[in-house]
């Protein structure tokens, strides 16, 4: 299949570095470790780990993870790049 779209990810740059020094570990990299995830969500309909919900929280359990200034910042950003890449285009 061939690789025809990009995805943007932004994250702490330590845990970037963490991850990627584990997956260079196992003989892979981060963007293969994302590309199994993305086929396995796809195969498994869904996640393809057990995710549960704390009750306590909207986010649950993953909002540990979350950085909040990140999530405005992203918010309608795949819109923006394409109105981007079409104003370029014209």
């Amino acid at each position: 299949m061939a690789k025809e779209a990009t995805l943007q990810v932004r994250m702490d740059a330590d845990l970037k570095e963490q991850a990627e020094a584990l997956y260079r570990e196992m003989g892979t990299s981060l963007a293969e470790a994302v590309r199994i995830f993305a086929k396995q969500s796809v195969q498994e309909n869904g996640m393809p780990f057990v995710m549960t919900a704390n009750r306590k929280n909207t986010y649950g359990r993953l909002s540990k993870y979350a950085d909040m200034g990140l999530r405005e910042q992203e918010a309608g950003a795949m819109e923006r790049a394409l109105v981007e890449k079409h104003e370029k285009t014209d």
